[in-house]
């Protein structure tokens, strides 16, 4: 970042370019730096969504598979009236709706996020702003 100094009133032209050109670099590492924090920060937030749904997922297929062979068993021979398609009918209901709470919680997860970064979005338009018009400030 550079140090305001007073120039003198005798600077150059070329001095004075420098400063404008020095301070236009600091200016856009600054936004790059801001860019940068604010996708790495998406990023960790996209990750947390994608474990969710993973992990929803997972279960869903784990559950559904061992839960139901052996509750449809157990419905089968705890209510012998039922046949053996409704059992499995209504074990895999009760299992799906389990799984739909992680799953619910990873889509509200990315429903949340925000892929462009307003912050710097906005910085940069200010100052794209302000280099058309240095006078008439907004």
């Amino acid at each position: 970042m550079s140090i305001a100094t007073p120039t003198a009133p005798n600077a150059t032209v070329t001095q004075l370019v420098s400063g404008i050109v020095t301070d236009a670099q600091d200016l856009a590492t600054q936004q790059i730096s801001l860019f940068r924090s604010e996708f790495l920060r998406d990023l960790r937030k996209t990750k947390e969504g994608v474990l969710a749904l993973a992990v929803g997922f997972a279960l869903m297929q784990i559950g559904g598979v061992l839960l139901c062979l052996m509750l449809v068993h157990l419905l089968a021979v705890v209510v012998p009236t039922l046949s053996l398609w409704m059992c499995y009918g209504i074990v895999a209901v009760v299992i799906l709706g389990l799984a739909a709470i992680p799953i619910s919680m990873g889509i509200a997860i990315f429903k949340n996020l925000n892929p462009l970064p307003d912050e710097a979005a906005q910085s940069l338009k200010e100052n794209a702003q302000w280099l058309m018009n240095p006078m008439n400030p907004k």
